[in-house]
């Protein structure tokens, strides 16, 4: 006869002391772009940026007030990467997101664009806060985006841009 493995006693008070009650839900509306160029071979390029934690995604932020989602992806993507000139030209989706943060539950709301680069587009540049940035071939891009609704409007946002031509 097998025997049953006993409880784990004090688990319960573990679980209640390090994991707080959810005490308010907080939504966070944000905004983003898939930013993308033709390089010199004609090849789609994505930039993508590489957070603190090492993990690859689209440059995106808080909506401030008074502010279009539109706008907010635009002006994130210049605090974010420096690139100046662009063209917020589709809106490709919204991702929900939920997250904890100490007692609260954060529900993220992000719409994301996709935005040609213009001008100078390798005049890019990281905020202190970002691990790494660059322009990836789109097949590279998709392998590391770390996020995989963003992935599915990365490949929707290049269905796109193959349509422009």
């Amino acid at each position: 006869m097998m025997k049953r493995p006993k409880p784990l006693s004090g688990f319960k008070n573990f679980v209640q002391t390090h994991r707080p009650t959810i005490k308010e839900v907080v939504r966070e509306p944000t905004a983003g772009g898939i930013v993308f160029r033709h390089n010199k071979k004609d090849q789609v390029e994505i930039l993508l940026i590489q957070d603190s934690k090492g993990r690859w995604t689209i440059p995106k932020g808080h909506i401030e007030e008074g502010e279009t989602a539109r706008q907010t992806a635009e002006r994130e993507i210049r605090e974010e990467t420096g690139l100046q000139e662009m063209k917020v030209q589709d809106w490709l989706g919204k991702i929900n997101f939920r997250y904890r943060r100490g007692n609260s539950l954060v529900l993220m709301t992000t719409e994301i664009f996709l935005v040609k680069a213009q001008g100078d587009a390798d005049g890019i540049k990281p905020e202190k806060w970002m691990t790494s940035l660059g322009w990836l071939p789109a097949n590279d891009a998709l392998d590391k985006i770390e996020y995989e609704d963003i992935g599915k409007l990365i490949l929707l946002g290049l269905k796109k841009i193959r349509t422009q031509k």
